[in-house]
């Protein structure tokens, strides 16, 4: 069963914030569709976009239900299949970064200077280790074919 498409409306032509919302979904779905995925995850996501397809209320819900649905559809293959987005572990370590290296790391360079306005040091610090490890992780991703050929926009 091949998957669904999004159906198109004319409120896409007239409202430009709708109009990339379902291109960023109609690509997503694109780009799972490259790839061989069971036929239980593919009627899933068929389920998903047949709720989008469905959606009567006015543009601004439908905006943000192509989103719920895209991050539905994105956690499901993640979950699944272990398949990501392009740059999904970057994003990912770089908050990660932040938190668990550079605010631990800033208080460390306070404390030893015996100023804590040096707390500041420590964030691009872990921003940069945080990237280092989520690009790592995403090229490992893309080697073993896990990754979809999509950024989110």
């Amino acid at each position: 069963m091949p998957l669904s498409t999004l159906t198109p409306r004319p409120s896409f032509e007239e409202n430009p914030k709708l109009a990339k919302a379902a291109h960023n979904l109609s690509t997503l779905l694109d780009a799972i569709g490259q790839k061989s995925i069971p036929e239980s995850t593919e009627s899933k996501v068929n389920e998903i976009i047949a709720g989008v397809n469905n959606f009567q209320d006015p543009d601004p819900q439908l905006i943000k239900q192509m989103g719920v649905a895209q991050a539905a559809i994105l956690k499901l293959v993640k979950d699944e299949l272990k398949i990501v987005a392009k740059n999904h572990y970057q994003n990912q370590w770089l908050a990660l970064g932040v938190a668990a290296f550079g605010i631990p790391l800033g208080v460390v360079f306070g404390a030893a200077l015996g100023n804590m306005a040096f707390l500041g040091i420590g964030l691009p610090i872990g921003v940069a280790i945080g990237l280092a490890i989520g690009s790592s992780k995403d090229i490992e991703s893309a080697k073993s074919g896990r990754q979809l050929d999509w950024v989110s926009k």
